[in-house]
């Protein structure tokens, strides 16, 4: 992948992280509820050390005083580079998004549906708010066609992203034992504990028979367990197949389309990129505020 893009994608990550810390802003005796706290007030007590409590007030006041100013940046950062991009009418091919998304489920380890949705609602977020602020940062900047040009035909084959598995598996001896799991799978046992107990693949076995994603023509996998994944959906378990290891029940947790793109449709892109190359700069939304009337309690 490309330097910028791989810079890009530990930038989402950060912000990401960053995203998940929560500052309340309340009166003093309102009741306040936190996603993973209970109905507390300020003066209430959220954690007791021999004689000594820590309050409410005083947790908040520290997140406050540690994060609060990089946190109301950060809103007004997006804020700000919303409604530029929407002031100039900038547009993001959905494509690249899909990219993005598709890369940063590869990095993951195994999801719930649940945890897939919410991670993959703040990714897709964050790359459109960092697309846009690329867009805006390099609207002035000329690129010819032929820099563009020459620029796809040194790193196309990174801008792609090949349809990608991710696998869990169990190896055994014989059929006989598979069938034995694959009862067990049926009357609702956990393959990952089934994996412990059974796997003879010393690799994974610890993991819950965890491999990871790959793509296919790999050489870590037969091409069984793509012929069968391509016939499944996620979150679902094969019949036993024969490989040369053993015989294999694997897991599919989640399969992650290809996404291809035409010169055409990277032009932008592209442009983008060398014109970001060309400020030799952190891509950050300092020098947009200037545009619009901005206000905060930091001041200048």
């Amino acid at each position: 992948m490309t330097k910028k893009f791989l810079w890009g994608v530990i930038v989402l990550l950060l912000i990401t992280n960053l995203a998940t810390i929560v500052i309340w802003m309340k009166e003093k005796e309102e009741v306040i509820t936190g996603e993973n706290t209970p109905q507390l007030k300020r003066n209430d007590t959220v954690a007791s050390i021999g004689n000594t409590d820590i309050s409410y007030e005083k947790w908040l006041t520290t997140l406050e005083d540690t994060y609060g100013k990089k946190v109301l940046k950060d809103m007004v950062d997006r804020e700000v580079v919303l409604q530029l991009a929407k002031k100039n009418g900038i547009e993001i091919n959905e494509k690249l998004i899909e990219r993005e998304i598709s890369l940063l489920y590869t990095m993951e380890g195994p999801l719930t549906k649940q945890e897939a949705k919410a991670k993959e609602e703040a990714w897709r977020s964050d790359v459109r708010y960092r697309y846009y602020l690329e867009a805006l940062l390099t609207m002035d900047i000329a690129v010819s066609e032929e820099e563009i040009r020459e620029y796809f035909e040194t790193y196309e084959d990174q801008f792609q992203f090949e349809a990608s598995y991710q696998f869990s598996q169990i190896v055994v001896n014989d059929m006989e034992t598979a069938s034995k799991i694959m009862r067990e799978l049926d009357d609702g046992a956990s393959f990952s504990v089934l994996a412990r107990e059974y796997s003879i693949d010393q690799k994974t076995k610890d993991d819950g028979g965890y491999l990871g994603f790959f793509t296919n023509g790999t050489n870590f996998l037969e091409d069984i367990y793509f012929e069968e994944a391509d016939e499944m959906e996620n979150n679902s378990y094969s019949k036993p197949i024969q490989t040369g290891d053993g015989v294999v029940v694997f897991y599919l947790h989640r399969k992650v389309p290809s996404v291809r793109f035409t010169y055409e449709e990277l032009k932008g892109e592209i442009r983008r990129e060398v014109a970001l190359e060309r400020l030799n700069q952190v891509a950050n939304a300092n020098s947009l505020w200037d545009k619009l009337d901005v206000e905060w309690i930091y001041g200048k």
